[in-house]
């Protein structure tokens, strides 16, 4: 007589279940992000090193730009997600309308900056006078894709928030293709080199914004949420986001003092350093994967005022964080040889890939750990703790990584300084996870 699962057991199943059905999805659409910039970085890399560095310089300049108001995703799923958990779907989306509404005026101001100041930027990066004229280049002309990315961004959150990870897959992987097919065809069938690149991008973000908007709008008139602008809606947005963008602008200062140490180390150096960012970023989203499921579900459960469901799903979405950490950190390790050329034909970028990889690989559980609680704080609506912690990271990372130039050390050594950053992430979000502090219930935090 097979005996009955345990409550323990069921509760597993349970949340095994709403994690792979949101997380599945969201894998897809959150590789489908980063194999943007692999894309361009594959095209462009055969056009020459300098062409390269120019590319992972303006890259992160524009990853800079659009993913320190990632807020418009991460806030908006949470609180979306609350409501919906509190029955009030009404609620939920005009919740949305303002963050795609506050997308908008984001995205403008933002171009408004980067046009005039694209050499200044590229200048403070150290960039060599070889590489400088393809990244003023590409920034420019990238950066009249900024609003419809902002507007992705917020979009894909009202949708996460409503449980909904399949519609941004398909979404995310029309856009990858689009994006595949215009680099190909402008880069070399057109022959506009590095702009082209620039330009097939920019058609696809927009392309992949007019589909966000086509869904979100049917599903306001469904549920009778207005379209309409609300100041004091899209002013309550942006000042529940602003401990996120603070959180943000710390991790986006961390890769960018990375690459600009990258970039003074040489032009094989920061063109090496692209790559491994490229990878690194599609390995993060990955692992957000469970994140934006921890997401979803821990904002559904504190909503509805489920305390105890939502500490359940968080020690079994770590416990998931931690088995894709290894599995990736194997892969990486295995496939390095294989996944190198690629991206590059010179030896000597190839040489200083080949170790700095090897510790990508070594740093993956960490990551999977950070990740999930980064999520599910996320969910919970715990922005301020997130922003300390972040700035406290940043205060660890900024002098070890501004010695690996002083003290002669290379590539391997700044991917060293990137392990020990989330290492401490690591610590800080485990200590707020264990205190419980991070659990209130109700449709408002």
């Amino acid at each position: 007589m097979t005996q009955a699962p345990t409550a323990a057991k069921t509760s597993r199943r349970r949340h095994d279940r709403e994690i792979i059905a949101l997380a599945l999805p969201a894998f897809g659409a959150l590789v489908a992000e980063p194999l943007f910039v692999m894309v361009d970085s594959a095209v462009v890399g055969h056009l020459g090193t300098p062409q390269l560095a120019g590319l992972g310089i303006a890259a992160t300049l524009l990853m800079t730009a659009v993913s320190v108001f990632v807020f418009l995703a991460y806030a908006t799923t949470a609180a979306v997600a609350r409501r919906v958990g509190a029955g009030d779907l009404q609620a939920a989306i005009r919740q949305g309308m303002d963050g795609i509404w506050l997308a908008l005026l984001l995205g403008a101001a933002v171009i408004a900056i980067v046009l005039p100041a694209a050499p200044w930027l590229v200048d403070a990066f150290g960039a060599s006078d070889t590489a400088a004229p393809y990244a003023i280049t590409y920034l420019r002309i990238s950066s009249l894709g900024i609003p419809a990315m902002l507007v992705v961004l917020a979009a894909t959150g009202v949708l996460r928030g409503l449980q909904d990870t399949k519609t941004p897959l398909y979404v995310a992987v029309g856009g990858f293709t689009a994006n595949a097919v215009l680099n190909v065809g402008l880069v070399y069938g057109a022959g506009l080199g590095i702009a082209g690149s620039a330009w097939g991008t920019v058609i696809a973000q927009c392309g992949m914004a007019a589909a966000y908007l086509v869904v979100v709008v049917r599903g306001a008139r469904k549920h009778g949420a207005s379209l309409r602008p609300d100041a004091g809606g899209i002013r309550a947005c942006a000042q529940a986001g602003a401990p996120l963008l603070v959180r943000t602008l710390s991790l986006r200062a961390v890769l960018m003092i990375a690459t600009a140490v990258a970039a003074r180390l040489g032009d094989a150096d920061v063109a090496a350093h692209q790559i491994i960012l490229s990878l690194w970023s599609l390995l993060a989203f990955a692992l957000d994967a469970i994140a934006i499921a921890g997401q979803a579900i821990i904002g559904r459960y504190l909503g509805a005022g489920d305390a105890k469901g939502a500490q359940e799903a968080c020690r079994r979405m770590v416990q998931w964080g931690i088995a894709s950490g290894v599995v990736l950190g194997v892969l990486v390790a295995v496939s390095r040889p294989l996944f190198i050329p690629l991206f590059t034909s010179d030896q000597v970028v190839r040489d200083a890939l080949l170790p700095a990889l090897l510790v990508v690989a070594v740093s993956q559980p960490i990551s999977g750990i950070v990740f999930v609680l980064d999520g599910v704080l996320m969910g919970a609506g715990d922005g301020r703790y997130l922003a300390w912690a972040m700035l406290a990271t940043l205060a660890v990372f900024t002098p070890v990584a501004l010695l690996v130039p002083v003290l002669g050390g290379g590539l391997t050594a700044l991917w060293w300084a990137m392990t020990l950053m989330m290492a401490v992430r690591m610590v800080t979000l485990w200590l707020r996870a264990r205190s419980g502090r991070w659990i209130v219930t109700g449709a408002t935090r």
